[in-house]
């Protein structure tokens, strides 16, 4: 086995979140965060965790997230972890890996099936997948949209129809909207796209587009000092087939960089659920730069490497 150990790399890891709303979030009561590392993926040789998405099944909560496979061609793949109570989470394995790479598992539940939809901008297309069976094994269905350049594409319903949101210049903060009448297309460009142009702090996609309190708000990336320093929301003031129109809130951002530990450099993504109480739960992602000597990688190599054969 032949691979080249990483020596100074972005380390990203994923924590809970609660709050009266999505806007207004911390670290619960008695957790720990972060809730998954690198660490816990038991399968593979992985360098970081990073973009979770949550949904709850028949009482399980099911958090997809990419994870880097180091030595499987330095790629990403989609893994699952669950949980009963959304705040102690175990990791099950790898869910969904290609040729190519993948992030971003954008999943959602429509009629009686679930579906993901990973940012695959490596295969020149937006992929739609379908579970089946949920939540271990993933079929692909269709290209929604083709071409090279779509990163990090949220889509949900609303007013009967589908939305897509999806960068598609990353160097010049370029957001594009996309709409179709099902889920499966036929998807078109919106009149008024591309919806942000040259700004990178409210560009690329950070979560899923969510309604709270009668807003409609998209979560982003703010990429304008480094890429995914913080979340920042935007309310979707007006949206149908003609007409697109947002507005920044107040209080930006969510969530930022901490300073220390697990999120010092930066977080960069954020997907929130309302409970049954009416209080919020949400997964996010930060991260941190790793400075290892050699002998550091060597051990870390090795205890992974343990890990995995099960010695």
């Amino acid at each position: 086995m032949k691979y080249r150990l990483p020596g100074r790399w972005p380390v990203y890891s994923i924590g809970i979140f609660t709050g009266p709303s999505p806007l207004l979030l911390q670290a619960p009561p008695g957790v720990s965060n972060p809730v998954l590392t690198r660490e816990d993926v038991t399968d593979h040789f992985a360098t970081f965790v990073a973009d979770p998405f949550m949904i709850r099944v028949d009482g399980v909560w099911n958090m997809f997230f990419e994870t880097l496979n180091w030595v499987g061609g330095r790629k990403g793949e989609i893994a699952l972890a669950t949980s009963r109570d959304g705040l102690r989470w175990t990791y099950r394995s790898v869910v969904l890996a290609e040729p190519f790479h993948l992030s971003y598992p954008h999943v959602l539940e429509w009629g009686s099936d679930h579906y993901m939809i990973p940012e695959s901008s490596a295969a020149g297309a937006v992929r739609l997948y379908r579970a089946d069976p949920f939540p271990d094994r993933w079929v692909f269905v269709r290209a929604l949209l083709t071409g090279p350049v779509h990163f990090d594409n949220s889509v949900f319903h609303r007013d009967g129809r589908w939305w897509m949101f999806s960068e598609t210049d990353h160097d010049r903060g370029t957001l594009r909207l996309f709409h179709a009448p099902g889920l499966t297309g036929p998807w078109r460009e919106h009149p008024r796209s591309p919806v942000v142009l040259s700004d990178r702090g409210i560009a690329r996609p950070g979560g899923k587009v969510l309604s709270s309190s009668g807003r409609l708000i998209r979560f982003a990336q703010d990429c304008r000092a480094a890429y995914g320093s913080s979340v920042r929301a935007v309310e979707i003031e007006r949206l149908d087939q003609r007409e697109y129109e947002e507005a920044e809130l107040e209080g930006n951002p969510v969530l930022t960089a901490s300073g220390r530990g697990w999120n010092r450099l930066g977080m960069h993504h954020l997907d929130a659920h309302q409970l049954e109480d009416g209080s919020w739960i949400a997964c996010a992602d930060g991260w941190c730069h790793r400075a290892r000597r050699p002998r550091e990688l060597a051990i870390w190599a090795r205890d992974h490497l343990r890990r995995l054969v099960g010695i």
